[in-house]
């Protein structure tokens, strides 16, 4: 297979499953203040995530991590062009996991009150500003000749890609609604899935107007048609019927299903820029694309070998850590956080 291509694979996938394993812990996050009513409520919620959101965020830190060394024209560029913007979600990152670990150490109502805010603005802005970039990418972005930015910050912040950042904070939140309803018991068992389907009707709405303004606003007609395939038209079934299962207290069915939606439409997007990685909205011809933006033929082929030893290794232990810490956190649970 071509190395670029089978690169650009690698790191759609290492998105993919960052956004299906992070999406449900900026989702719990972003919760967290409205149905953890108290103190002992709000630690339950950030246990359901404990062991897990640190290892979350590797998917994120290798994707990096492959961009630049596979393709690091389009780390440049995409660095420097959203320079600000990834700056205010690193920022919320750190002072996301810096909260989860400051909040406990101090018994002041006050105190943990700060951090909780933390936890939540430090989940809100990452999964709003993922779905502007992710539109961005999509629509299109002031790059020259020279792959570089030509605009500011505030180029960003466009009507398309503003509906893209709702629509992904609003199926994050669904996504760790779900979740939620399978880790914890009782009433804040009850809590989760209560929120879960009044979240589920603007998620489902926002998604679908997203859809329709990407043909809008995009070439990914000319690219994809009308009839773009099964993995869209999957991303866009499985939310929808997943109200159908919350309803029947199916909730394990349900988050199977929005985890579908998740990964799809990650993978839609993908598939929508392939063999672009970041398109020109001043000239077509001016896009990077997955040659013009390519490391070497042998860093590739280094990077493969490295891949393929590796990664297996990381899942195998990622894997381990759900199946150890797989049970429902309840009152009577020796809580960390």
């Amino acid at each position: 297979m071509d190395l670029n291509i089978l690169w650009f694979i690698l790191i759609a996938v290492l998105f993919t499953g960052y956004f299906f394993l992070e999406g449900f812990d900026f989702g719990v996050g972003i919760l967290m203040p409205f149905l953890g009513r108290d103190d002992h409520n709000r630690r339950l919620i950030i246990n359901t995530i404990g062991p897990f959101w640190d290892a979350n965020e590797v998917w994120l830190l290798t994707a990096g991590g492959a961009i630049f060394a596979a393709f690091p024209n389009w780390y440049a560029t995409l660095f420097s062009g959203f320079y600000l913007a990834l700056l205010l979600m690193l920022v919320a990152l750190i002072l996301r996991a810096v909260a989860f670990e400051f909040r406990s150490k101090h018994d002041d109502p006050k105190w943990r009150s700060i951090w909780d805010w933390m936890i939540f603005f430090g989940s809100f802005i990452p999964a709003l500003l993922w779905g502007v970039a992710l539109a961005n990418l999509l629509r299109g972005v002031p790059i020259d000749e020279t792959m570089t930015y030509q605009g500011g910050f505030f180029n960003l912040l466009n009507p398309y890609a503003l509906v893209g950042g709702l629509a992904s904070v609003s199926l994050f939140t669904l996504h760790g609604a779900i979740f939620l309803n399978l880790k914890t018991s009782d009433a804040l068992r009850e809590s989760a899935l209560a929120a879960a389907k009044k979240i589920w009707l603007p998620a489902t709405i926002l998604l679908f107007v997203f859809v329709i303004y990407t043909y809008l606003e995009t070439d990914i007609y000319s690219r994809l048609g009308v009839n773009p395939g099964v993995v869209p038209i999957f991303a866009g079934l499985s939310l929808f019927f997943s109200i159908f299962l919350l309803r029947n207290n199916k909730s394990g069915w349900a988050f199977i299903l929005t985890s579908i939606s998740i990964v799809f439409s990650t993978i839609t997007i993908f598939m929508a820029l392939f063999p672009r990685v970041m398109v020109s909205s001043l000239n077509p011809d001016w896009s990077l694309t997955i040659y013009n933006a390519s490391s070497t033929a042998y860093t590739l082929k280094t990077m493969s070998i490295v891949a393929l030893i590796f990664v297996p290794i990381v899942l195998i232990y990622q894997a381990w850590t759900y199946w150890i810490f797989r049970k429902r956190i309840s009152s009577q649970s020796e809580l960390t956080y």
